[in-house]
């Protein structure tokens, strides 16, 4: 359960009553910034409106209210501490942008730019408030404006694809077809790895072009990203000969555009708290959005908060291509909050609906592999196999996580098959490699051929600690002990604080006669909290030594990084 569920108890202690019964300032400030702290959104809102109610003239809280109410998505309420923001910092740039969204859904364009050009700007301030002053010249009929206003920005060689994209989309809500078109092909040119930018061109071909040329731009994007449902349900409607309508229509959906555009890239690059805001404003402009929600969603999965992930995912509509993965991902986050049985059945419902789902079958084999039902996710990962006319190169996690599944449930010979084939499939894929030739080597066979699977591992991946120390682990039991120390104490250096690691070495360490060191590894293992069968394997060692303990071997450190 993440730590913040608990954030509550904890903050409330903080803000108990003073010796009056009345809350106290202070404790509610600092339960505030503790929320703030572990993203507790909920929270952090909670106890600044006691702080409100405290100190309605602190100029510190109304912002720190205002912004934590926008990335917990209570817009309605932040808008109304916006006008006093912006009453005490006039270019506040978040505040400005938050008056301005809200002057953009209420089809008030002029006082929008108006709070746009008061904004403090950077590079992400400069290029929201161009693209959105473009939107509100549009919705003022100033078209012409607005792709002018995108043509004078000047920026990163990243801002290319977003100012083709909405010019193209302004030109297209306009009805300036040919102009429209080469803007939009101009965007899917620079960036073709893009859905918006190749779904907003194949629309405009599809009506402008020919319905070909429309399954031609999809058919290239397929190649990259297959089996997209906004592309499958897309090609559809194209099959039965029908054009299809420009991705945006209005100036809102536009600005929501904006807002999601950037709030994804925001996320992707470390900017979860202004990504976080960005995607609320997107959604309070157009509920609609058929990926801000899943944007955010993901968003919330990132920083560990599956409640929020839950919330949303439920929150999409139904009549969205892509709620169906907002089911599967809802069942995933069920179980990451032990609701197991809960989405187990969520994801079996899903199945029998479509018994062809890859995707919700193995999110379901991986939910019964992290719950170690290893038979269990054997024989779902058999059924997402089935699906498959004729594995390549994409479909060796399949085999290997089957071949994980079937080796933890003690089928090595279909273990070994399975391995082989994601290694035919993907020869160079470290992570096979590490899980077949440490396989080999623990049960005594195959020794030389399974040693270098694990040293071409290691080439690979030199910083992945669990690879490392099956490396370590290989030479201990070929009994290379000093070859094990030198890979050992590498593999505890990545990764200091796992007890499985720990143990390893100190097992090196007393074969090479190193006793003490041996002693002070084990006692950090054990401080590690390690799985409690592995506590008592440890604990007889500390007591007895290694070898009077007789420790039988020990479960595969790769086995966490593999699940």
């Amino acid at each position: 359960m993440p730590a913040f569920v608990s954030l509550p108890a904890r903050a409330e202690a903080q803000s108990q009553t003073d010796v009056d019964g009345e809350e106290t300032l202070s404790g509610s400030y600092l339960a505030a910034r503790f929320a703030g702290s572990e993203r507790d959104s909920d929270a952090a809102v909670t106890y600044l409106r006691n702080l409100l109610k405290l100190d309605a003239r602190n100029d510190e809280v109304v912002e720190r209210a205002f912004f934590a109410m926008l990335v917990d998505g209570q817009v309605d309420e932040a808008m109304k501490l916006a006008d006093r923001l912006v009453g005490v910092d006039r270019t506040h740039r978040i505040g400005r942008l938050a008056l301005a969204v809200r002057a953009i859904k209420n089809n008030q364009y002029r006082t929008a730019r108006s709070n746009l050009a008061l904004s403090v700007r950077g590079p992400i301030g400069d290029l929201t408030a161009t693209l959105l002053s473009a939107w509100t010249l549009y919705g003022s009929g100033n078209t012409k404006g607005a792709i002018a206003l995108i043509d004078r920005l000047k920026g990163p060689d990243w801002y290319a694809t977003l100012k083709e994209l909405h010019a193209g989309l302004i030109l297209d809500a306009a009805g300036r077809e040919k102009e429209a078109g080469e803007r939009l092909k101009q965007a899917m040119e620079i960036d073709s790895g893009s859905l918006r930018t190749v779904d907003a061109y194949a629309r405009w071909a599809s009506r402008n072009e020919s319905i070909d040329a429309a399954k031609e731009a999809y058919a290239g994007f397929a190649k990259l990203i297959p089996n997209h449902p906004v592309v499958q349900e897309a090609m559809k409607q194209l099959d039965a000969g029908k054009t299809l309508p420009p991705l945006i229509k209005t100036p809102q959906e536009g600005s929501a555009e904006v807002l999601y555009g950037l709030g994804a890239t925001l996320g992707r690059q470390g900017g979860e708290d202004l990504a976080l805001v960005y995607l609320q404003l997107a959604i309070w402009l157009d509920p609609q959005h058929p990926f801000a929600s899943l944007t955010l969603a993901d968003l919330y999965e990132q920083l560990k908060q599956p409640e929020k992930a839950i919330e949303v995912y439920r929150s999409v509509p139904v009549s969205s291509p892509l709620k169906r993965n907002a089911e599967v991902q809802l069942a995933v986050n069920l179980d990451a909050i032990d609701q197991f049985d809960e989405a187990k059945e969520h994801l079996n419902a899903i199945i029998t609906a479509n018994p062809k789902d890859a995707e919700a079958i193995v999110a379901l084999g991986k939910i019964l592999q992290q719950r170690k039902d290893f038979a269990g996710c054997a024989k779902v990962y058999s059924q997402a196999i089935g699906l498959i006319p004729e594995p390549g190169k994409a479909n060796w996690p399949l085999f290997y996580f089957r071949g994980i599944c079937n080796e933890r449930s003690k089928n090595w010979p279909a273990a070994e098959a399975d391995l082989k084939k994601a290694l035919e499939l993907n020869p160079d894929q470290p992570h096979v490699l590490n899980y077949l030739g440490y396989s080999w080597v623990d049960q005594g066979i195959h020794l030389d051929d399974g040693l270098d699977m694990i040293r071409k591992a290691a080439t690979l991946r030199p910083d992945d600690g669990p690879i490392v120390d099956s490396l370590g682990w290989a030479y201990f039991k070929l009994g290379h002990y000093t070859e094990a120390v030198t890979e050992l104490e590498r593999a505890v250096e990545l990764m200091p604080q796992d007890p499985v690691i720990n143990d390893h070495l100190g097992d090196a360490y007393w074969k090479v006669g190193r006793r003490l060191e041996a002693g002070f590894q084990w006692n950090h293992a054990r401080d590690l909290k390690p799985e409690p069968d592995d506590l008592a394997k440890i604990q007889r060692k500390i007591e007895a030594g290694f070898d009077a303990a007789q420790t039988p071997p020990v479960k595969k450190a790769e086995d966490d990084k593999a699940h």
